[in-house]
This record gives structure tokens, C-alpha cells and sequence, in this order.
């Protein structure tokens, strides 16, 4: 019989293996992170005692994100993968969320309609090493006194408060935040979180009419990121920023479909996502 449980510590090294059976690099770390981000909206899937599949969710207020979903192959089309989802909206739906997104394989998209998402749009994953030189123009790296401003400018942008998310990434010694300023308000950021040899760049965050921002402070990350294999998620129709980060050096890997159960958001800004397991 299939059931439902929260991912305690002791789930965390299934998880990890079924997650990288998709190639997806995760670690413990990303588990536990993410067990302490939303400690009740992290789930593995039973057949009895035997583990069978993972999902994680976030919430952030009245917007919630659905991330990692996988099912032992063996167990697939048996109904494991709807179950874990609907108990994962569910339980977001339950704490007072009215909007859930999610990143989406063109193969599951039809998957996620049947539970009530709709798509929205393309995002393409791309990874490699940048060559890009330092620009001629300096940006101020983020300093903690600026984390307040940045997590309330990131709000208006994205539609909700991703404090409890923002902070502990802007607060690691180990990433980078550099800030885009106008008569000393932010009106624009990016974000490395670094680990190693590899970074996942974001979220950036401009506002719309703020282009030449936008790509001064994605020139300005990836010139502190040479040598480093870089991934980032980027939608489709940022044309002019792909064509940087095709020039650095990156290439597309694959792409995703944003995906919105409710009414999207993150819609009046030039946005990537901080990652795919948390939009």
C-alpha cells in the first residue's frame, strides 16, 4: 500500500541516489537545505516499508514552488507521481498557499495538466565555463547591510517574500551578490551560490525597463566565476541575455516549462530562477 511521510534525516541518502538516477548532482546538503527551508514539505513515498520516490515544496506566504519529483522507474505509471504531487499541493494549500509553480520536463507537462497546472513559459537550462573579462563598469558587491533591501525589492518582483530562502544564501560567506543601484534604491541583483567548482547563478532580479543593468550585473558575476562550471535558468524570451552567456561560454543543456497551478507570478520583472527545485 503506497503512503505519503515527511523526509526525515535518515531518508536523505535514498533521496540523494534517486535524485541522481536523474542526473540532477544533488547531495545531502541540497536535502537537508531544503528539510530546513520547509521542514513539513519535504516527502518520500512508501509501499510499505520500501522507499519509492521523493518530492520537496516550498512556500513562501501565498506562493508555493513544487521542486525535486522522482519514483523508482519500477513504480512509475502505478500512480506514485500523482500521489506524491497532490499531497505536496495539498500541503501547501493547507498552510495558505494560493499559487503553485514548478518547473516542468517537456515530457510531464501533460502529466502536471491532468493535476491542474498550465504552462507558461520556456526556460532554458544552460551550463559551462565562463571566459568573460571583468566590465569596464563596477558594480557594489552586496554588503549584509543591503540583505533587508534586496529581499524587499526581490518581493516586488517575484510576488512574495522569499526571506526565509534569500537570507541564508546571501548570508553564506561562500556566494556572491552583487547589487544595481539608482539614487541609492536597488533596482536590480544577481547571486552565485558557490560550492566548490561549480555555481548556479541566481536568482537575478531588474526591473523591466532595466536592460543595461541587467546585463552589467550578469557580466560583472561571471567574471568573478572563470574557471568555475557554471549553471544558470534563464526564460526563453531573454534573448539578448542568452546570447551573453552563449558568448561566455555557456551552452544549453535542456529546457523546462514554468508551470502554474493558480494565478502566476514573478510577472512585472526581468527574472531567473534561483534554482529548479525552488523557482
Amino acid at each position: 500500500m503506497f503512503h505519503v511521510e515527511k523526509m526525515e534525516a535518515d531518508d536523505v541518502p535514498f533521496a540523494v541516489q534517486l535524485s541522481n538516477t536523474m542526473n540532477w548532482n544533488m547531495k545531502p546538503a541540497d536535502f537537508k537545505f531544503m528539510m530546513k527551508l520547509e521542514p513539513d514539505g519535504c516527502f518520500v513515498l512508501f509501499n510499505d516499508q520500501l522507499r519509492l520516490g521523493i518530492a520537496t515544496s516550498i512556500s513562501f506566504g501565498k506562493a508555493g514552488w513544487f521542486g525535486n519529483l522522482v519514483v523508482k522507474e519500477e513504480s512509475r505509471r502505478e500512480g506514485a507521481g500523482k500521489l506524491l504531487t497532490m499531497h505536496a499541493v495539498n500541503y501547501l494549500k493547507k498552510i495558505g498557499v494560493k499559487t503553485v509553480g514548478l518547473f516542468a520536463y517537456p515530457h510531464l507537462v501533460n502529466f502536471y495538466k491532468k493535476v491542474g497546472f498550465k504552462s507558461d513559459i520556456d526556460f532554458i537550462v544552460l551550463k559551462g565555463n565562463s571566459t568573460i573579462s571583468k566590465p569596464q563598469d563596477i558594480l557594489a558587491q552586496a554588503k549584509k547591510r543591503d540583505v533587508s533591501e534586496i529581499i524587499a525589492f526581490d518581493k516586488q518582483c517575484f510576488g512574495a517574500d522569499r526571506r526565509k530562502l534569500l537570507e541564508p544564501i546571501l548570508f553564506d560567506p561562500n556566494n556572491l551578490c552583487y547589487i544595481s543601484t539608482e539614487k541609492g534604491s536597488i533596482n536590480g541583483y544577481i547571486v552565485a551560490k558557490v560550492s566548490g567548482k561549480t555555481a548556479e547563478v541566481g536568482p537575478l532580479i531588474c526591473s523591466a525597463n532595466r536592460g543595461e543593468e541587467t546585463v552589467l550585473l550578469l557580466e560583472t558575476i561571471l567574471s568573478r566565476l572563470n574557471g568555475v562550471e557554471i549553471f544558470i535558468y534563464i526564460p526563453k524570451k531573454e534573448a539578448e541575455l542568452l546570447k551573453i552567456l552563449t558568448r561566455a561560454g555557456l551552452k544549453e543543456d535542456f529546457y523546462v516549462i514554468r508551470m502554474f497551478l493558480g494565478s502566476a507570478f514573478s510577472k512585472n520583472c526581468i527574472y531567473t530562477a534561483e534554482s529548479l527545485e525552488r523557482g
